[in-house]
């Protein structure tokens, strides 16, 4: 980690090798293709739900937005081993390992991007891969992945944004 790229001792930009293998790790292990038609992005894995984020659309004060963007967020920081860190990735921008568990004393851990995918892909992801999200600006969703984050994410979510439009990449039925 370089010194000189930390915001604020819990969040570092990723050098130029780390953001490269891990975007090309993530091409590879997730199959992402780009594109403002073709849905989804990604091949989404066993254990993931992908929801609609309309119904943010009409969202006076953004306080949906909020939930949504806290619940995520927290979700994914307690699924975070502690002293662990999380990839936050934004498409071909600067990128980010942050350390939630860390935050300066007295102030709340700020993440550098949203789970909401504003403009562009944001995917917050754990170091092995094994569970995160993946907001897509063009389809309008987001996509949790992996056993544990869908544990304690899925049911506020669905709370928020409504059921779920795909379970494990295929169409959900909802009942």
């Amino acid at each position: 980690m370089r010194k000189d790229s930390m915001i604020n001792g819990t969040v570092v930009e990723l050098s130029y090798a780390e953001h490269r293998a891990t975007w090309d790790r993530w091409y590879a292990d997730f199959a992402f293709r780009p594109s403002t038609r073709q849905f989804p992005g990604i091949q989404e894995p066993t254990s993931s739900l992908t929801w609609s984020l309309d119904a943010l659309n009409d969202d006076p004060g953004c306080i949906k937005l909020d939930q949504f963007t806290a619940t995520v967020e927290q979700a994914i920081a307690d699924c975070t081993p502690e002293g662990g860190s999380v990839l936050v990735l934004d498409w071909q921008h600067l990128c980010y390992r942050v350390r939630p568990d860390q935050g300066i004393e007295g102030e709340p851990f700020r993440w550098p991007l949203s789970p909401y995918p504003d403009g562009d892909y944001y995917i917050y992801l754990a170091e092995d891969f094994s569970f995160g999200s993946f907001g897509h600006p063009w389809e309008h969703t987001v996509c949790l992945f992996g056993t544990e984050l869908l544990a304690q994410a899925s049911r506020p979510v669905t709370t928020i944004l409504g059921d779920p439009v795909r379970r494990d990449g295929h169409a959900a039925t909802n009942p």
